[in-house]
């Protein structure tokens, strides 16, 4: 029968066990609020504030609104920063020839609340919401996910109808990751974001992006992603690019890229 110096022991252990998941999941979320950011490049951009309302929370997002364009995309950013960091993405998607809507999740930029998984997703689908009351219809909806943000695009995809899936620099799962990082005990201490299992319900074309020399999320993490996937699908593999600037190493051919995707997936 334990004494009581092993209970005090397993009490003590249980809690920094506790301590450590908690602040491993917690570090998923870098947040940057307003007023930090390049909040001057809204003008040049030409995009619109647009506000949404998600689990009692007021949204924040830019709206980069384009002429005639046959398809808007939902573009859901990565870990850091805001949307004001998003601005290369925003002109790749206007090159290619769509409006883009880029949400701040909660806690974010100038939105409210705190960042958690299950409110990232939240905020995404009110993205989505958004964008269909703008007139756009399901198979003219894109979804394109960033890093952390390749989770909420594959929940958004797995549950409603779209007309095509980016995951840029994705991961399989929180656990994978942490597998990376710190083996045996990360996966004891971080669960969630789980991108691979909601692969198997999208229907929509998927356009997996990885950079070659990622230095956060191994590129065989991206392979394991599209793997996962079910066709139609593609991977396109960026040499020398690394986890924050697949763009500029990607150069012209980005918006290209980009935009071959949108035709496919347009003509269903």
């Amino acid at each position: 029968m334990p004494s009581d110096m092993d209970w005090k022991l397993l009490l003590v252990l249980a809690v920094a066990w506790a301590l450590l998941a908690w602040a491993a999941n917690r570090s998923a979320f870098f947040p940057m609020r307003y007023p930090d950011g390049n909040w001057l490049e809204a003008k040049s951009l030409g995009v619109e504030d647009a506000w949404l309302r998600s689990g009692g929370h007021r949204i924040h997002a830019w709206w980069k609104p384009l002429d005639s364009a046959p398809a808007a995309v939902l573009f859901l950013h990565g870990n850091a920063g805001n949307v004001t960091h998003r601005v290369r993405h925003i002109t790749a998607w206007e090159r290619a020839g769509a409006a883009v809507l880029v949400i701040d999740y909660r806690g974010y930029g100038r939105s409210g609340g705190r960042p958690t998984e299950a409110g990232l997703y939240e905020d995404a689908l009110a993205g989505y919401r958004l964008l269909r009351g703008r007139g756009f219809p399901p198979e003219r909806i894109l979804v394109h996910g960033e890093s952390l943000g390749t989770a909420a695009a594959a929940h958004v995809a797995s549950v409603e109808p779209v007309g095509g899936v980016i995951l840029e620099a994705p991961f399989p799962s929180a656990r994978a990751v942490a597998q990376t990082v710190l083996p045996v005990l990360g996966p004891l201490l971080v669960w969630g974001f789980d991108v691979r299992s909601r692969l198997a319900r999208i229907q929509a074309p998927v356009l997996v992006i990885h950079g070659s020399q990622d230095e956060v999320i191994p590129f065989r993490l991206g392979r394991a992603v599209f793997d996962a996937a079910r066709e139609p699908k593609q991977f396109w593999a960026i040499a020398g690019a690394g986890h924050n600037d697949i763009p500029e190493t990607a150069g012209e051919e980005y918006p290209a890229r980009l935009r071959a995707f949108l035709e496919q997936a347009l003509q269903g």
